[in-house]
């Protein structure tokens, strides 16, 4: 199984249209990639005479992945910032 651990970043703010609180921005973060290797159940297709075996996970839902095809994604740190969007005058 492919694992992909991600920092999180949202950025909420207040604004006149909207007084409360709302997220405006978004930003995750890939800070390390595990590789699952290669497929270990392929899918065999076939088109008329042509056939070919592709990787389980470009053909199947994921419940139905073999395990070096599945992906997971860990959320290591969630940061929630707020911006001042008060400008002095």
């Amino acid at each position: 199984m492919t694992i992909y651990l991600v920092d999180i970043e949202h950025v909420t703010h207040t604004c006149p249209a909207q007084p409360d609180p709302h997220p405006y921005d978004t930003r995750r973060t890939v800070i390390d990639v595990t590789p699952g290797g290669p497929c270990r159940t392929p899918v065999t297709i076939r088109c008329g005479n042509t056939t070919v075996q592709i990787p389980c996970h470009r053909h199947e839902p994921a419940e139905r992945q073999c395990g070096a095809c599945r992906t997971i994604v860990i959320e290591r740190t969630i940061t929630n910032r707020t911006l001042d969007t008060e400008v002095a005058g």
